[in-house]
């Protein structure tokens, strides 16, 4: 008897735009590696969820990066990075350092998922406070939030640890926090929980100090 070949999840979407669409030589690529059962979970983070075989992870992944997809794996890693619609275009809302953002952090292994999210003004579509790292282009600065918590009794809104960073700021801090996290969290131990034992204080006490 065959044995059956191995399946493993890919997220997927298509990068920071001017908001969460997908075309349709995006959607006629991943439909062809699906069989007529096969379903595609659409998940909270402006992600795509798809099962593909192990064996063929990098010829699909190849696919995908032709028409503009990204690929993420699937586990306790930095999400991609979510964001808002830039309604008010793309210089004016940031989405550069959106996605150089993205591109730095998205994917790193973390002690459980981490979700950021970015908004390029005050109005906060991207949901940026209830996140566990949050931006917020406020002016011509970038202010950030850590320690959102969107679900749950102890649902909260996230803590405003930094204002006005410039992008450079922005990229050195955040992976700063996020290396902490991996570095000194627990197995398994949510940023929200590990921001409540390890400190405020204490975190920021050990972010560059050129800010």
């Amino acid at each position: 008897m065959n044995q059956e070949e191995k399946k493993v999840k890919l997220a997927v979407n298509s990068g920071i735009s001017f908001g969460a669409k997908l075309n349709a030589k995006q959607l006629t690529v991943i439909a062809e590696y699906m069989n007529d059962s096969d379903e595609l979970e659409l998940t909270t983070f402006q992600q795509l969820y798809i099962d593909v075989l192990e064996s063929n992870m990098e010829k699909v992944e190849e696919k995908f990066k032709e028409v503009g997809l990204l690929c993420y794996p699937v586990g306790n890693l930095v999400k991609s990075l979510r964001t808002c619609n830039f309604c008010k275009g793309e210089k004016e809302e940031g989405m550069p350092v959106a996605i150089e953002l993205n591109k730095r952090i998205a994917g790193k292994s973390v002690p459980f998922t981490l979700r950021p999210a970015y908004t390029g003004c005050p109005i906060g579509c991207g949901e940026p406070l209830v996140n566990d790292i949050g931006v917020m282009k406020v002016r011509d600065g970038y202010d950030l939030y850590i320690g959102g918590k969107a679900k749950g009794k102890d649902a909260k809104l996230g803590t405003l640890l930094l204002e006005q960073l410039t992008p450079e700021q922005l990229y050195e801090v955040v992976e700063k926090i996020i290396n902490i996290y991996t570095d000194q969290g627990k197995k398994k131990e949510t940023f929200f929980k590990f921001i409540n034992r390890y400190g405020l204080e204490n975190l920021k006490n050990q972010l560059p100090i050129t800010l």
